[in-house]
């Protein structure tokens, strides 16, 4: 299978940071399968696309991705027309320098980018030692009237980046995590499952697993299965190989650990199992820092046994995130064999 550029381009360069999440909900829903029996929103913005069982509908799955992007949110607009912001999610400052952005207001988009000194100011004794994400200005061009009347506290941005191959890689922004609701959309095009289906595509991940934790108390599912991006550092800024994560090229990576999950052991087992009988390559995941929606999933609504799938990518949380095309295959073929291969009488209880 060939990963569709057009599809994955059009959700990584959709919009949609935490909280504003309705540009990519949109798309999400345009990209629905035919077979979906019933779609529905909450108050947080999440979605859910149901695809009754055709064997045991009683049984419950829940497939999710989370869809919010990191970005910022206006904090100030000063008087000389110049935009300051705090970070939706995890932002590496040092990133951030000569950057275009888009600051999303009531009356429309913005072009704008944010600026780097050149490095004649080097010596500036006015500069700051460190980056920090209070330091960044975007200029849009405009007077401090101007602006004013155009950007309010509140909206929201987001960088400006697009969907390019490099290569065996593709790289752009948002990867994290459109190429998992992208990998969900495929799943859903190809499983006719005998339990029921509900995919989620939910919001607010980067900004604390706050969608997740919502869709928990509105749907009771026997398990689940969470798609979500991780680390690849097999680059040449890390030395020792335990740091690399994952690697690109490698497969799907099945996870074991990340921040705030330990998944169900049966689970993990029950997809590397069917991973080594399709022969599809996978590699396993112990993410030592950050966390997923797998861990709300897990005890929102009492135990539920939950598994998860990454995508290994580098420059996670940049405007030039990357994947591998192979990686992406291997987790749609996984997530796809998994879920076709439930038939409503597996036990995960330990």
């Amino acid at each position: 299978m060939a990963v569709d550029l057009d599809l994955l381009r059009e959700l990584t360069e959709t919009d949609g940071a935490p909280g504003h999440e309705e540009r990519v909900r949109d798309v999400v829903r345009s990209h629905l399968p035919d077979r979906v029996d019933n779609v529905d929103t909450d108050a947080m913005g999440n979605m859910v696309a149901t695809v009754e069982g055709d064997a045991n509908p009683d049984v419950e799955v829940l497939v999710a991705a989370h869809m919010d992007e990191i970005g910022f949110i206006v904090r100030h607009v000063r008087e000389d027309g110049f935009v300051q912001v705090d970070s939706l999610g995890g932002w590496d400052p040092r990133v951030l320098r000569a950057e275009r952005a888009t600051v999303h207001g009531e009356d429309g988009d913005l072009a704008g980018v944010i600026g780097a000194p050149p490095p004649h100011t080097d010596e500036n004794p006015h500069m700051r030692d460190t980056d920090a994400v209070k330091d960044v200005f975007i200029d849009l061009g405009l007077s401090g009237e101007a602006a004013s009347e155009r950007v309010h506290v509140g909206d929201r941005v987001t960088l400006t980046q697009r969907l390019e191959p490099v290569g065996s890689l593709v790289t752009g922004k948002a990867l994290d995590n459109r190429v998992s609701v992208y990998a969900m959309l495929k799943a859903m095009e190809r499983v006719d499952p005998d339990v029921t289906v509900h995919y989620v595509a939910t919001t607010q991940e980067e900004v604390g697993l706050r969608g997740a934790e919502a869709v928990g108390f509105d749907v009771a599912p026997d398990l689940v299965l969470n798609l979500d991006t991780t680390a690849a550092n097999d680059i040449p800024q890390f030395i020792y190989e335990e740091d690399y994560i994952t690697e690109v090229g490698e497969g799907a990576a099945v996870k074991f650990k990340d921040g705030v999950v330990l998944p169900n052991p049966k689970v993990v087992d029950h997809l590397l199992d069917v991973a080594q009988r399709r022969g599809i390559p996978h590699q396993r995941e112990v993410l030592t820092a950050g966390g997923t929606d797998t861990g709300p999933f897990q005890r929102t609504h009492g135990a539920t046994p939950v598994g998860a799938i990454s995508t290994p990518t580098r420059y996670l949380h940049s405007p030039t995130e990357a994947v591998h095309t192979d990686d992406v295959d291997a987790v749609v073929d996984l997530a796809s064999a998994f879920l076709a291969d439930l038939d409503g009488t597996e036990t995960y209880t330990l």
